[in-house]
């Protein structure tokens, strides 16, 4: 396979799949296009039924090119994350990896155009985070939620805004920042620098406002950025965790018990913001996010430097200041039922406490003079109702 054939391959993908987020070449499967959370075979007119181990091999070899660094990454540790670009057509970020002796691709479609806080219907108050001064901003949730879309939104509001000098460091390069009031340094993993604690430490010499790390994935890296944020830097970073409070636990978990009052302490003081985020299928087709929101508060940065406790907890928090624009999951999730874009059973799905969501689709049936129960027709029912008439 020639590179244009495989540029061709991928063009009559996302013709046929034009909402198509990810594209997923697997030996023994046909060609998959993932659309709305949910693969499908596509390209199934091209007369091949399911990948063999060679198709998979010429096209992971295709994607990866000259890429010497990403040829040994792959053959060393079993796996590596390159880019690709599609000429005037798109971008992609790319992991392959090996399994049961077998290369397998997937590749994860970048937009184009970095999409602004309101095209995107973030809630408004995460546009806050771009008038920080310093601090760091934790952006949370699962792998495909959505967490480096909304990051690039934030910064492209810093970009349109603020005359700062943004450093980011990623892995790997996904959005392109134009040069506007802003100026963009943006460094890529294995490029421009080689572990994230190495590109952040050296990032505090490059006189950066903003830096933007594309993952928190150790403590060494916690540390220097805790740092950062310490000495006046704005530091925006992903977590791989589900909620607010999982991701305060997740950054202490890092650090040893001896170390823990100290790093509390430092995470109470720099601690700016955590925005969690999911993809929930909408009933009209695509999928919408939900977001549950936490800043700062004296009563936040009391709870991550003593923890949780009866009646102090992050999620009570969040509850009582939905004024200030935070919000919890359920909340959230309530409210996208409420507007018609959810179904109950979305909802109930991915409701971090089911019992608050039900009481709240309850509530919400009742003003709406639905049914909030199926149970109907009991004798106790029919002789009240006889009685009564």
């Amino acid at each position: 396979m020639r590179q244009t054939e495989l540029d061709g391959l991928l063009t009559a993908v996302l013709d046929e799949n034009p909402s198509a987020s990810d594209i997923n070449f697997t030996v023994g499967k046909p060609m998959q296009a993932e659309v709305d959370g949910l693969l499908r075979p596509v390209c199934t007119g091209f007369g091949i039924g399911s990948l063999s181990p060679f198709h998979t091999e010429t096209i992971a070899m295709n994607l990866v090119g000259k890429d010497i660094r990403g040829i040994r990454h792959l053959l060393n540790t079993g796996s590596c994350d390159i880019s690709y670009h599609l000429p005037g057509r798109a971008r992609f970020r790319v992991n392959i990896f090996s399994q049961r002796g077998t290369y397998s691709i997937a590749m994860r479609q970048l937009p184009t155009r970095i999409m602004t806080v309101d095209e995107l219907g973030l809630p408004g108050v995460i546009k806050k985070v771009a008038d920080e001064k310093r601090g760091i901003v934790f952006v949370t949730g699962a792998t495909g939620s959505g967490k480096t879309t909304s990051l690039a939104a934030v910064l492209n509001e810093i970009n349109l805004r603020f005359p700062y000098h943004v450093v980011t460091l990623e892995d790997p390069v996904e959005f392109v920042h134009p040069q506007l009031k802003a100026t963009f340094n943006q460094r890529e993993l294995g490029l421009d620098f080689d572990t994230f604690a190495n590109g952040l430490r050296a990032a505090l010499r490059q006189a950066p406002k903003v830096i933007l790390v594309g993952e928190m994935r150790d403590r060494e890296t916690v540390e220097i950025g805790l740092s950062a944020a310490e000495t006046g830097h704005l530091v925006l970073t992903t977590l791989h965790t589900t909620d607010a409070s999982q991701a305060i636990n997740r950054i202490v978990g890092m650090f040893e018990l001896e170390e823990e009052r100290l790093v509390r302490i430092r995470l109470a003081d720099s601690m700016k913001w955590v925005i969690s985020q999911r993809l929930l299928p909408k009933i009209s087709g695509g999928r919408v996010a939900a977001h549950e929101i936490m800043g700062i508060s004296l009563r936040v940065q009391e709870a991550i430097v003593n923890g949780e406790a009866e009646g102090k907890t992050f999620y009570e928090m969040m509850e009582q200041s939905e004024h200030l624009g935070w919000t919890t999951f359920d909340a959230n999730i309530s409210r996208l039922y409420k507007l018609g874009r959810i179904t109950e059973d979305t909802a109930l799905a991915y409701a971090n406490r089911r019992a608050v969501v039900k009481r709240n689709i309850d509530q919400i049936k009742s003003s709406r003079g639905e049914k909030t129960t199926d149970i109907e027709g009991l004798r106790m029912d029919r002789e009240y109702r006889r009685n009564n008439t």
